[in-house]
């Protein structure tokens, strides 16, 4: 399968030439998560042609996301932390998910391969605390009969902007440790107790990339692009499971949409086969918009993603919303703009 080579033509930022003849183009302008970054690439790109429609998206992070469309200097922003119900009244905001991702955990030890090193949440917690210091710790061995680890320093790796993946990450963390949660808490942005800060999943990537000894997290997408290697971890049934699709849907299933935003709660979900990062990603787009065509060519987008997207977003190993969901979407949008 050509997965990897998928996922690296996906790298570049989204700004498509003009194809020929076609003077008439409508744009669109976006920015935001990175955790969706390397599928909205490719639905741009594949969407160019028959829509008529250019999309410019900026990988910048959620925070960042979320204060360009507070302020309407883009036509939609991206989040992985979804706001509440009150966020989106004050900032005359409408929020719909657009597909669910993983989370997974990677790492740079010599001698490990991929998916041979396990971890559990309380642990990785711990090396985020910086309680659990060197990868030869023996809570680390003990969970790892027969894996060889060094006496090695671990050098975790954090988003060092405002994001909706440390959102995701640090929601799992506080779930699985009282002392994740009671020191440091959730939010978009943490302060890490030990670490080194990087922006984006690709500068997390990176660090961990050319780093030993390093740790980090990333959207599943990215551990794939930069061939980085990825953990086992601890479902909520006490199970080692590998990051693979088979665990991602079988969080994803658990997921109930029937909340204000349709902010699903896909963390640690119940079940031998979960996977334990599981979480959906979300545009923000006004309910006031100042040029009712760019926020209608943002619909007509989207809408396109929702018909002809599930396959693309399957091959980067994403995670389609299922059709009563895009139904749902569509029937929000029809309540605010009428069409």
């Amino acid at each position: 399968m050509n997965r990897r080579s998928l996922l690296l033509g996906a790298s570049a930022a989204i700004t498509l030439p003009a194809f020929g003849a076609k003077a008439q183009t409508a744009q669109i302008t976006g920015a935001g998560a990175s955790f969706p970054n390397p599928i909205y690439q490719k639905w741009a790109e594949a969407a160019r042609g028959p829509t008529g429609i250019q999309v410019n998206y900026q990988s910048v992070g959620s925070g960042a996301g979320i204060n360009q469309i507070r302020n309407r200097t883009v036509d939609f922003g991206g989040t992985d932390a979804p706001l509440n119900a009150q966020q989106l009244t004050e900032g005359n905001l409408l929020q719909f998910p657009t597909v669910m991702g993983s989370l997974v955990a990677i790492v740079n030890i010599p001698g490990v391969g991929d998916d041979q090193l396990r971890l559990t949440g309380p642990i990785l917690a711990d090396i985020y605390l910086g309680k659990i210091t060197r990868w030869n710790d023996p809570q680390i061995v003990a969970i790892n009969p027969g894996l060889s680890l060094p006496n090695l320093v671990i050098a975790p790796a954090y988003r060092a902007d405002g994001s909706g993946t440390t959102f995701v990450w640090v929601s799992y963390l506080s779930a699985v440790s009282q002392e994740w949660k009671d020191r440091v808490g959730v939010g978009t942005s943490v302060r890490f107790p030990a670490g080194t800060g990087a922006r984006g999943n690709e500068g997390v990537a990176g660090t961990v990339r050319n780093v030993r000894g390093a740790i980090g997290y990333v959207e599943n997408a990215y551990a794939i692009t930069n061939k980085l290697v990825t953990t086992q971890l601890r479902n909520n049934a006490g199970v080692f499971v590998k990051p693979e699709h088979k665990t991602f849907m079988a969080a994803a299933s658990a997921a109930n949409w029937n909340v204000p935003g349709f902010a699903a709660n896909v963390i640690d979900t119940p079940g031998a086969d979960s996977w334990p990062i599981v979480a959906p990603t979300f545009i923000l787009i006004p309910t006031n918009p100042t040029d009712a065509t760019r926020s209608a060519n943002v619909r007509r987008f989207f809408d396109w993603a929702f018909v002809n997207g599930s396959k693309l977003a399957e091959e980067l190993e994403y995670i389609p919303l299922p059709n009563s969901v895009h139904d749902a979407i569509r029937a929000s949008w029809r309540q605010s703009f009428g069409a």
